[in-house]
């Protein structure tokens, strides 16, 4: 039975939609966020020693990762759905997605989200100035810049086909669901990029990734 190891407000809720979207049979363990911190209980540390989500277990293999798991979970039970063939050009495009969405798109966004903390973190009166001038100053110069250099790519890619690697719907973009989804939270992400903001209305419009919200519970990236 696979089981999977979820983070409200995480990247474990995409695991959920893929096993939606291949209506696989699964359980979910829940965990909860601290509520001061954010961070995920001590308890996930039981399943993989980083103690992040997602996990997910399937008989005796742990896996973590993200793009690992929906890679597994393709290859093991997607009966050659989900993704291009490996002999095709589509494949080569289709694993660049899967390792694009954290290896490149994430950086910036958790750079954003770590500056934006730093403006509303606690300190010291005479501290603050100075940390909201540092903040801001590296996300005007660096952080922002990035991040509209990552979505102008993204839109214009988006002008060749209707999903990341083609006109068909694949697991990359269940993988890139997440950063986009954040890049409306935190990173700039808005109506001036259309096709962007129509690939999110697509995919929330999907009866799988609907039933895994309410599977999975809060996800605050899509309020």
């Amino acid at each position: 039975m696979i089981v999977v190891h979820h983070l409200n407000n995480s990247r474990s809720q995409r695991v959920l939609w893929l096993l939606e979207e291949m209506g696989l049979t699964y359980e979910i363990k829940r965990y909860e966020r601290d509520k001061v911190t954010m961070l995920a209980p001590p308890e996930l540390r039981k399943i993989h020693p980083l103690g992040k989500s997602p996990v997910v277990t399937d008989g005796d293999l742990t896996l973590a990762e993200s793009g690992a798991i929906i890679e597994y979970l393709v290859e093991r039970y997607g009966d050659g759905c989900f993704a291009p063939s490996i002999q095709t050009a589509a494949y080569l495009r289709y694993r660049y997605w899967l390792h694009y969405a954290e290896g490149s798109l994430m950086s910036p966004l958790l750079l954003k989200l770590v500056f934006d903390k730093i403006e509303t973190t606690p300190m010291p009166f005479f501290a603050k100035p100075i940390a909201k001038a540092i903040s801001g100053k590296a996300k005007s110069s660096f952080i922002m810049p990035q991040l509209n250099t990552h979505l102008d790519y993204l839109e214009a890619e988006l002008s060749k086909s209707a999903w990341f690697v083609g006109d068909d719907f694949t697991a990359a973009d269940v993988q890139m669901s997440f950063p986009v989804e954040a890049a409306t939270a935190r990173g700039g992400l808005d109506a001036s990029r259309p096709r962007l903001m129509n690939y999110l209305q697509r995919i929330h419009a999907r009866p799988a990734y609907q039933r895994a919200i309410e599977r999975g519970g809060e996800y605050k990236l899509t309020s």
